[in-house]
């Protein structure tokens, strides 16, 4: 039995894209961090730093992403190359992620978003999230995925990242972004992939339900 304790924000996003990816059945736990359930007694037990997702696959319990998606991936044999540098490159980028990009946009997100505008931190988090896309322009430039020729776990981590980052860009800092050109092609390619449609459409039924 395989539950995922998540809900549709792109950390949790990243897990379901994967399960769906491997074809693995699994149950989803909602677990709404707007009314703070994540802070329950029950999900504590999961993840005592009170964050989406968690799984828990028959005796195993992971929390923070990359854990789950390395795991997952290592014990299906599939989305991480085995050895070499194609190896070295999935892992440097899942961490790059969990590390950067993730973190800035988020932090960016909070303050241009907070009642009390601070615009050094604004602008600290705005320019960091933009050298961050920078940065993932230039290997998408070099490389059709991060890990080089194959999809892999460091492209389900960054993605919903990047997809929501872009977004949010586009709204409210689109005179300081660059073309982003191979980074738009990733995206779009991988949302177009069966399995994130069917991921992504399952955590929008869920958020939906919970909003009802």
């Amino acid at each position: 039995m395989r539950t995922l304790y998540t809900w549709n924000t792109p950390n949790g996003q990243k897990p379901a894209i994967l399960l769906e990816e491997l074809g693995l059945t699994y149950d989803i736990k909602p677990v709404d961090i707007g009314n703070g359930d994540q802070n329950k007694a029950d999900f504590l037990r999961l993840n005592p730093n009170a964050k989406i997702p968690a799984l828990v696959e028959d005796e195993t319990t992971l929390f923070e992403s990359g854990a789950i998606l390395l795991h997952l991936a290592e014990k299906n044999g599939q989305f991480l190359p085995h050895d070499g540098q194609a190896r070295a490159d999935a892992l440097a980028w899942t961490f790059w992620q969990v590390g950067g990009l993730g973190p800035m946009i988020g932090q960016w997100g909070h303050f241009l978003m907070a009642d009390e505008k601070l615009p050094y931190a604004i602008e600290r988090y705005l320019a960091e999230t933009i050298r961050l896309f920078e940065v993932l322009e230039t290997r998408l430039t070099d490389a059709a995925y991060l890990a080089g020729d194959a999809y892999s776990i460091a492209d389900m981590m960054s993605f919903p990242w990047a997809k929501g980052g872009l977004q949010y860009l586009e709204q409210a800092a689109s005179d300081r972004l660059p073309e982003l050109t191979q980074t738009r092609r990733w995206i779009a390619e991988i949302d177009a992939r069966p399995a994130v449609i069917t991921a992504l459409s399952k955590l929008d039924d869920i958020a939906q339900l919970a909003a009802a």
